[in-house]
């Protein structure tokens, strides 16, 4: 359909995806080779014009994202609105010349619009209330849950991407590779002799300018992402997204982008947001003592889970120092700094600042200068849109360090 625009939008469970989502709308977050956002786009043929999240999130303008924007800024013409926690696979589709709900997994995901108009805030926040209309269009895919769930898909969802999207193997000269699964290597991805790989239980996946120094052990299936950096140490299982500095034990995890894990140390069943700085041998448990399912805080309280291996899940801009070790289930809020060498709590508010149960506020004029310097150690700079972001969120979360 001519002049066709899509968008996303953040139903309450999105919204709820803590500690991610209150500083960057869910379908920026990465799930296999791509985000979100991105998986959308490449199955229905069509740019996101744009994520709507909380209000909070208006004016987010990443690079390389979607803009984060209100309802009444989209224009009229004919719209798709697709949740963003919804996993497109790859389909022909083809969208009819009249209103029509979308269902994805037996869910209303959202809804065809030939005409334009936005649906309610109410909508958005529940699908399901909306009422049905005349015609349905059954989408092939999932509807993701947790920030969990996609943890433990995830590698699954990796191996299908490399097939669907970088089809053929590649040869590294030098190295030690076992199994038959394929290796991919984007242009100008370089694997150093004597790194081992373990392509018996999935394939691997180097973006462009990918790098992996030896002796490094990658096992599939494992995504790393362009201008990333294995520095040595087991990575397997995992995403690995952009400009990512990574040593050690990687294992099972998700890291969004621009996460600097330089040094030793365990990751494991973990996601990681963007900007994020673990000290050298930071650690994270990922299986319970007793071998019980764990249980995850959310802004909904505590749920179980239902999975034995659960990690940690770090917000954007989160720092810790040496010898950080994580219990299983933590979640550390948006630009906290832990520190000490001792455990910290499994749930620490956003911009705070302490070691083990002792906290207090992440000055946020001191977090904004340190978050500059890291940013511009990489080329670049805090967009106004994040910026104004980080400051709303930190006056948000006032009330939960407080406590």
């Amino acid at each position: 359909m001519p002049g066709m625009r899509l968008y996303l939008f953040d139903d309450h469970r999105a919204r709820r995806w803590a500690p991610f989502t209150l500083t960057r709308p869910a379908g920026e977050i990465l799930y296999g080779c791509l985000s979100l956002r991105a998986r959308t786009e490449r199955v229905l043929g069509l740019e996101c014009s744009g994520h709507l999240s909380r209000r909070a999130l208006v004016g987010f303008d990443e690079p390389g994202g979607a803009p984060a924007i209100t309802l009444e800024e989209i224009p009229p013409g004919p719209c798709v609105l697709l949740s963003s926690r919804v996993a497109l696979e790859a389909q022909p589709v083809h969208f009819p010349d009249r209103p029509a709900t979308i269902v994805v997994d037996g869910e209303v995901a959202g809804w065809l619009l030939p005409k334009g108009g936005a649906p309610s805030e109410e909508w958005l926040r529940d699908p399901a209330s909306a009422p049905m209309r005349d015609k349905t269009i059954e989408l092939e895919g999932s509807v993701l849950g947790y920030p969990w769930d996609i943890v433990a898909l995830n590698g699954d969802r990796v191996a299908r991407d490399i097939a669907e999207l970088w089809p053929g193997d590649a040869t590294a000269p030098g190295t030690l590779r076992i199994g038959d699964h394929p290796l991919s290597l984007g242009e100008g991805a370089v694997v150093e002799p004597g790194v081992h790989l373990d392509l018996r239980s999935g394939p691997i996946r180097l973006d462009p300018d990918a790098r992996v120094e030896g002796p490094a052990r990658l096992e599939g299936p494992l995504y790393v992402g362009r201008q990333s950096t294995i520095l040595g140490g087991a990575v397997g299982t995992s995403s690995i997204g952009p400009v990512c500095l990574v040593r050690g034990e990687v294992a099972a995890s998700i890291l969004l982008g621009f996460v600097n894990k330089a040094h030793d140390g365990h990751l494991g069943h973990a996601m990681v947001g963007r900007w994020v700085n673990l000290g050298a041998f930071t650690t994270n448990s990922d299986l319970k003592n007793n071998y019980r399912s764990v249980r995850v805080w959310t802004p909904d309280g505590e749920v179980d889970t239902g999975r034995l291996k659960v990690g940690c899940f770090l917000g954007d801009h989160v720092k810790t120092g040496i010898g950080t070790v994580i219990n299983t289930g933590s979640v550390i809020g948006a630009g906290s700094n832990v520190y000490g060498g001792m455990m910290p709590p499994t749930v620490v508010p956003p911009f705070s600042w302490g070691a083990g149960a002792d906290f207090r506020d992440h000055r946020l004029d001191k977090f904004l200068e340190t978050a500059s310097a890291v940013v511009s150690r990489r080329g670049r700079e805090l967009t106004p849109g994040v910026l104004e972001i980080l400051r709303t969120a930190w006056r948000a979360t006032a009330g939960r360090r407080a406590e």
